[in-house]
């Protein structure tokens, strides 16, 4: 061995460990850039269980890249047991993943998770199959995904889109998509979001597929028996004039 090649074999173990240092500070700083609770860094470094749990992963999943299969079992379920977020090791995760509050969150074994993805309670990257290969979904960079919401199957995620809170997603995504109810119905989006784009955390702008379509076909259904009758017959639902249905139309 040369001196050069001796001075390489030192050096790798710090540049691994300076790697993991550097992506520790990556997430700490995606954590400040979208959750306003935050602080500082050093309380982000203490009391975020969601990195806690992110951190723990990446030894557990080193672990079973090495073959050392039950001991990063063990350590997933010992993180389980500390953070209420359940990732398994063989999983794969990007950097600057965000787990916000995180309680509830499963993440399974062939899942694939990209850069600068968000996560919030509740969150299940589940399988629909009892084959050993690819069965968890691959999420794309700068994913949104909202609280309770199911990811199912082998599908992906297309980069820059939101899946909205408690919708569950059985079907591959286009990216820059919004995805809402159950089954997810997907929205592309008239105004894409770009990587410079500041995070997309606006869980309020979901749109309401069903409930647009349906007024839509009742205002339709109004408009035609005013054609053909002069008047409404009434006898069946009618759109709300705002947001808010009418009483009547219920009988409650």
């Amino acid at each position: 061995m040369t001196v050069e090649q001796g001075i390489l074999s030192l050096q790798r173990p710090f540049r691994g460990v300076w790697n993991y240092v550097a992506m520790i500070r990556r997430d700490i700083t995606s954590v400040l850039e979208r959750d306003p609770a935050a602080r500082s860094r050093l309380e982000v470094f203490l009391a975020y269980s969601g990195l806690h749990a992110v951190w723990m992963h990446r030894i557990a999943h080193w672990l079973w890249r090495q073959g050392a299969k039950l001991p990063a079992r063990l350590l997933s379920q010992l993180t389980r047991n500390l953070t209420g977020i359940e990732i398994h090791p063989g999983a794969v995760i990007g950097p600057g993943l965000f787990i916000d509050h995180g309680m509830g969150v499963v993440i399974g074994e062939t899942a694939e998770i990209g850069e600068d993805v968000t996560l919030y309670h509740g969150v299940t990257l589940g399988g629909v199959s009892l084959e050993k290969g690819k069965r968890h979904p691959t999420i794309g960079d700068r994913v949104v995904i909202g609280a309770g919401a199911k990811v199912l199957g082998n599908i992906t995620i297309g980069a820059d889109s939101r899946v909205g809170a408690n919708a569950v997603v059985v079907k591959s995504v286009p990216p820059n998509s919004v995805v809402v109810g159950v089954p997810g119905q997907i929205v592309r989006r008239a105004q894409p979001h770009r990587p410079s784009d500041a995070p997309d955390l606006n869980h309020a702008a979901l749109p309401d597929v069903v409930g647009v379509a349906l007024k839509q076909l009742l205002a339709r259904v109004d408009a035609l028996e005013q054609q053909l009758n002069g008047h409404d017959h009434g006898g069946h639902l009618h759109a709300p004039a705002s947001e808010v249905w009418q009483e009547e139309d219920f009988a409650i």
